[in-house]
């Protein structure tokens, strides 16, 4: 019955520090650009946009369709970055052992 115990006691410490993580993750940043920095796209690890900033050089030209690709890449890359960043941290709490509903 010990062991039962300890169990439940260290799925809630694990739970509690997940929990610390997660809020920790909405609050961290990542940057991602593209372009050579023409774009730049800063998002939460949670995967939120918090800003997108375009060069006026990017506007230059007139080409749209390029401009269009260029934030694709950049906010795709920020998303990229926040998930693999959360992926690092709830791995080092959980020990590697993927957890449904965690992220």
């Amino acid at each position: 019955m010990r062991n039962m115990n300890d169990l439940v006691r260290q799925a809630g410490v694990m739970q509690n520090k997940i929990a610390k993580m997660q809020q920790e993750m909405a609050e961290r940043t990542v940057e991602a650009s593209s372009g050579g920095g023409m774009v730049k796209v800063v998002a939460t690890c949670k995967q939120d946009i918090v800003s997108i900033t375009i060069d006026p050089k990017a506007l230059e030209g007139g080409d749209v369709e390029m401009l269009q690709d260029l934030v694709l890449t950049a906010v795709n890359e920020a998303v990229r970055i926040g998930r693999a960043t959360m992926d690092r941290e709830v791995s080092a709490i959980t020990g590697g052992i993927k957890l449904p509903g965690i992220i």
